[in-house]
C-alpha cells in the first residue's frame, strides 16, 4: 500500500492539471456512481489527507483510496494509457487532459460540506497543515501495551506511515516493531522522526532513509538475509499484524534493534 508522501505526490500533480478546470466528461465504473454526470462542474482542487485523496468538484467531493494496487495517471488527450482500460474506476476528462484513476480501492461521492465523514477517523496527517505532533503522540501512547508496529502503521493514530516507514522507523530508534509502546523510550522522537522522514521525502519519487538516492536507500526494509548497513548482522524478517488477513511484512536487526 503506497505510503503517505506517494498519495501526497499525487495529489499534487493531480491538482496541477485540475485545479480550476471544468470538467468535459466524467466516467465512473463502479456500480454506485456508474450513472454520475459531473460534465460541466468545476474542480476546485485536489487534495491528500493521509493516504486518501479528495477531488473538490462543485457540491461533491470524490473520495478515493489506493490501496495495494491503485494509481492515477494524467495524459494528454489521445495519449495511450500505460494500464488497460478494464483497471480504470474513474475517468475525468477536462479540455486539455485526462486524469484515470486505476484500481481504485475506494471510490465514493459524498457532499462537499461532508468531507469528514470518510476522513475524520484518521489521526493527525504528517503531511497535513494542520499536523499535530502533540496529538500524535497522545494517540500512540492511548494504547501502552499495543505493539510499536502496529500503533505506527495504524492511521487512526497518525495518517501516513506505511510499511516502509513502519520497518524504518522501528529501526532507527533501535527497537523491534514487536515491543510494547510503553517500552519505547523517547516516544516524543519517535514522532519527530516520522515526520522529518516523510516531509524530507514527499517531493521525491525515488524515497530514502538512509540518505543515499542511488544505491541502498532504506536501512532494513526489504533487506532480509542481507548485512545490517551499520553492524553487518544478517537482517531478518517476519510478519505482524492485527489479523491473519492483516499480516505484513517487518524487517528487523536482532543487534541493532531489541
Amino acid at each position: 500500500m503506497p505510503e503517505g508522501d506517494t498519495v501526497y505526490r499525487a495529489a499534487k500533480n493531480l491538482d496541477a492539471v485540475l485545479h480550476g478546470q471544468t470538467l468535459t466528461a466524467s466516467d465512473f465504473r463502479v456500480p454506485a456512481f456508474a450513472t454520475v454526470d459531473l460534465s460541466g462542474e468545476v474542480i476546485d482542487d485536489v487534495i491528500a489527507r493521509g493516504k486518501h485523496l479528495l477531488h473538490h468538484i462543485g457540491d461533491l467531493t470524490l473520495h478515493t483510496h489506493l490501496k495495494m494496487e491503485g494509481s492515477w495517471h494524467v495524459y494528454r488527450h489521445g495519449t495511450k494509457w500505460k494500464r488497460p482500460a478494464y483497471q480504470a474506476r474513474v475517468v475525468l476528462e477536462t479540455a486539455d487532459w485526462v486524469a484515470v484513476g486505476f484500481d481504485l480501492g475506494i471510490v465514493e461521492l459524498v457532499a462537499r460540506d461532508a468531507d469528514d465523514s470518510v476522513v475524520s477517523y484518521l489521526g493527525p496527517d504528517l503531511l497535513g497543515p494542520d499536523w499535530d505532533a502533540a496529538r500524535a503522540l497522545a494517540n500512540l501512547e492511548s494504547d501502552p501495551a499495543r505493539e510499536v508496529g502496529l500503533a505506527l502503521l495504524d492511521q487512526r493514530v497518525l495518517a501516513g506511515v506505511g510499511n516502509v516507514y513502519r520497518n524504518e522507523l522501528c529501526f532507527l530508534r533501535g527497537v523491534l516493531p514487536t515491543r510494547p509502546v510503553d517500552e519505547v523510550e523517547n516516544r516524543p522522537k519517535m514522532i519527530d522522526l516520522a515526520h522529518r522522514l516523510i516531509q524530507a521525502n514527499k517531493d521525491r519519487v525515488d524515497r530514502t532513509t538512509t540518505g543515499n538516492l542511488r544505491g541502498t536507500t532504506d536501512w532494513v526494509y526489504g533487506r532480509a538475509g542481507k548485512p545490517c548497513l551499520r553492524c553487518g548482522t544478517k537482517i531478518l524478517r517476519g510478519e505482524l499484524g492485527e489479523s491473519e488477513l492483516e499480516l505484513r511484512d517487518t524487517y528487523w536487526c536482532p543487534h541493532c534493534q531489541s
